[in-house]
């Protein structure tokens, strides 16, 4: 099939030249589809494509952000509040519990200031008791900026999420739920965004890929893009065991297939399906590899966060990052509010080599700025394709929230 943009560089130039158009498309894709309240894109460039690797509906790096975007990020809040919760006044934030992530700890301070310079007021609370020591009603904690949190203990009375502040409009979740909070969701009066139904107890990368897949595919189609420009290859393996290796023939097979339609030269990025904070993630030159993995390989792949116990993998084209930070690779992450970028960031790691996962310990954070993206702006192309990438990733997330709610 041939395409009238076939390359990275006539993509580069397209973007730039009709950023309007673009957007204004992908607006119109996502009418009337449950776009996420917020939600963070990692994106891969290399030589001669660009790629969405991970999609989060619990973003947790509002600290990353440059404090130019998260400002211009305080107007796309109101619009939406205006928009969605016109009479909004009091929202509470649930967290994750892992309370002793000082790093964490300033993503929370963030996400909280943006939010309060939005117009509204906000508490963090939490329904996790261990966090409590001797009745106590708050947990105030000190984070790696040296921002003071205060996290109130929460319950739920009369259908709605109650704390010693009162009651609230609004709920933003923060906790992506690899273990399913114990909340009867459905009986909750309370307005909660995102959505509590697509955690990572039920949420799977491949269903997203294939979402994402889709979307490309209707957004490509209009603007006559070869669609390989801007997504990863990817196969679905169901049934695999790793503790057991039961089904790690298939899983083998797939890779070797897959290397097979890219190239002999790429490598192969094995993910468990539910994994998230870069756990359960392998990357393999062949299958021979997948069938050769030791003990302690294949534990790794096993179990993710929460003790989730993975058994559908994705099996994704490895996209070796062009991208480079104080010369250690690099990848871009961009948040999102209401499907619209609002900022992000460079995820490097010097420990780690262009085709290695970069989720993983030694990673580094460099902040830079999406806001002031314009047409014709050619100094800051690269920000906007990667603001394209994520927003269409977005939408694909929107359907998978469709498929649970």
């Amino acid at each position: 099939m041939s395409f009238k943009i076939n390359t990275k560089d006539e993509l580069e130039s397209f973007v730039c030249k009709h950023w309007n158009e673009l957007n204004a498309t992908i607006d119109k894709m996502q009418e009337n589809l449950p776009i996420p309240f917020y939600s963070s894109v990692d994106v891969r460039e290399s030589t001669h494509k660009f790629a969405p690797v991970d999609n989060n509906i619990y973003p947790a790096g509002f600290n990353n952000i440059c404090s130019r975007d998260l400002n211009a990020a305080v107007s796309r809040i109101q619009s939406y509040f205006q928009e969605n919760y016109k009479n909004c006044k009091r929202v509470a934030i649930i967290p994750e519990s892992h309370t002793k992530n000082l790093y964490y700890l300033d993503h929370l301070h963030s996400l909280k200031s943006t939010l309060e310079k939005a117009g509204v007021q906000v508490d963090l609370i939490s329904i996790d008791n261990a966090l409590f020591e001797n009745e106590q009603e708050t947990l105030n904690l000190t984070s790696q900026s040296n921002h003071q949190l205060a996290i109130l203990k929460a319950k739920v009375a009369n259908q709605v999420f109650a704390t010693a502040n009162g009651t609230y409009d609004l709920v933003i979740l923060n906790n992506d739920q690899s273990n399913p909070l114990p909340i009867e969701w459905d009986s909750i009066k309370t307005p909660v965004i995102p959505t509590p139904k697509i955690g990572w107890f039920i949420r799977q990368k491949v269903n997203h890929f294939c979402y994402y897949q889709k979307v490309l595919a209707e957004f490509c189609k209009k603007f006559s893009i070869d669609p390989n420009l801007m997504q990863a290859q990817f196969k679905r393996v169901e049934n695999v065991d790793f503790a057991s290796k039961e089904g790690l023939e298939n899983l083998a097979k797939a890779v070797d297939t897959l290397k097979e339609e890219v190239g002999t030269d790429s490598q192969i990025f094995v993910k468990a399906s539910q994994g998230t904070y870069g756990m359960g993630i392998s990357v393999v030159s062949s299958g021979d590899e997948i069938l050769n993995m030791n003990r302690k390989s294949r534990n790794k792949m096993d179990i993710g966060k929460n003790n989730i116990k993975f058994t559908t993998v994705l099996v994704q084209e490895g996209v070796e990052t062009a991208l480079k930070y104080d010369g250690a690779p690099a990848e871009v992450t961009v948040y999102l509010i209401d499907g619209k970028s609002i900022g992000g960031f460079l995820r490097a790691n010097p420990l780690r080599t262009t085709m290695s996962n970069l989720n993983a310990k030694g990673m580094v954070y460099q902040k830079y700025c999406l806001s002031e993206i314009k047409e014709n702006c050619e100094h800051q192309i690269k920000e906007a394709i990667y603001s394209i990438v994520a927003r269409l990733s977005t939408i694909a997330s929107s359907y998978e929230i469709k498929d649970v709610i």
